[in-house]
């Protein structure tokens, strides 16, 4: 199955933190098909925190959306993150956005990620790799939901993506 999926971190040497996260995805079985460049974010909701790295992959992997939240919450302690509040500093955030046409809704995880439209740190890397991609509850592509985020956070891209994967 494909999912689109945000990686944030803002504590210690983001980059790595971003690129680590991405190889153990990838020897969990992901295939990473594209990868947005990395960019700088203004912490939205707790602002007194150092600026994260925020990246979006499009990736496929042989799992359903439950089992992938568990391999990602696995590899979140793996990099130790250790939870100190909400929405707090952190050494790794993995988040699943999308999951092909799929909605899930339980107290668990919701699919598609319900404030994903609404952050330009998620939204601006998204149009990079799917501009034409459609929300499956809100019916409207990527680059008209980036139009009405709300959101006036700063994003600025620091690295540029690598070579795109043939899809």
């Amino acid at each position: 199955m494909k999912y689109y999926m945000s990686l944030g971190s803002n504590l210690g040497d983001r980059g790595r933190h971003l690129k680590q996260a991405r190889l153990l995805l990838e020897k969990a079985g992901a295939r990473i098909l594209r990868q947005s460049s990395v960019y700088e974010t203004e912490p939205v909701d707790y602002r007194q925190q150092p600026w994260f790295y925020n990246q979006v992959l499009e990736i496929e992997i042989a799992c359903n959306p439950i089992s992938l939240l568990d391999l990602v919450k696995d590899i979140e302690q793996r990099m130790k993150r250790r939870p100190a509040f909400d929405k707090g500093p952190r050494v790794i955030d993995i988040d699943i956005l999308l999951a092909g046409k799929t909605v899930v809704q339980t107290q668990k995880l919701m699919i598609p990620h319900p404030r994903m439209s609404f952050r330009n740190f998620v939204m601006i890397p998204l149009l990079e790799i799917a501009p034409d991609l459609v929300h499956p509850l809100l019916h409207e592509t990527v680059a008209e939901l980036v139009r009405t985020t709300g959101d006036n956070s700063a994003v600025r891209k620091i690295e540029e993506a690598p070579q795109q994967l043939a899809v």
